[in-house]
């Protein structure tokens, strides 16, 4: 399970890599394509798609927790019963939160399928891309979103609330030692 979750893990990576990939190479065509060509305005628009996509795929599949911007000023300064309490308020106010938007957010991204982009065209067919399609990403994160926390509950309440990074650190720190003594000892 770890393997696969590693794989998939390198796979989201590799996708938004290839997402922030394509919009710099579309800006470049676009610097191009202005000063020694005719401007074209899909290159601006099909930007602005990437980025939606970048955004909302990498927030629900690359970033990692301890990568968020967090204001844990009052969560770091109380007892580790009461941010187990913090965390698992938290994880259901954003479930219930991403669920309660989720049948209205894809009602309105279903009724997107009526307006088309302006000037990007799909290039196996020449059709304007329907907006349902350039905004579902955005029910994708919600779904993930609301599952990664929902599994944020589950882990809070089996192990307790997620450790600080001071926490890790020490860790970190003392298993560094603990080789490294392992290492003294093997030697003598």
């Amino acid at each position: 399970m770890e393997k696969a979750f590693k794989w998939f893990s390198r796979l989201a990576e590799a996708i938004a890599g290839g997402l922030l990939a394509a919009i710099f190479l579309t800006f470049l065509l676009q610097i191009v394509l202005r000063y020694l060509f005719t401007p074209a305005g899909w290159t601006l628009e099909l930007i602005g798609i990437l980025w939606v996509w970048v955004i909302f795929f990498s927030c629900a599949f690359v970033v990692r927790e301890q990568d968020q911007v967090k204001f844990d000023i009052i969560y770091l300064s109380v007892s580790r019963p009461v941010r187990r309490i913090f965390a698992l308020m938290s994880a259901v106010a954003l479930v219930v939160g991403m669920l309660y938007t989720l049948l209205p957010t894809l009602d309105y991204i279903d009724w997107m399928k009526i307006r088309k982009t302006a000037t990007v065209r799909n290039p196996f067919t020449g059709n304007k891309i329907p907006l349902r399609d350039v905004f579902s990403i955005y029910g994708v994160f919600i779904v993930v979103i609301a599952a990664r926390y929902a599994w944020q509950f589950v882990n809070t309440l089996r192990n307790g609330p997620p450790k600080t990074e001071l926490e890790l650190a020490v860790e970190a720190l003392h298993e560094a030692e603990t080789a490294e003594n392992s290492k003294e000892d093997a030697t003598k």
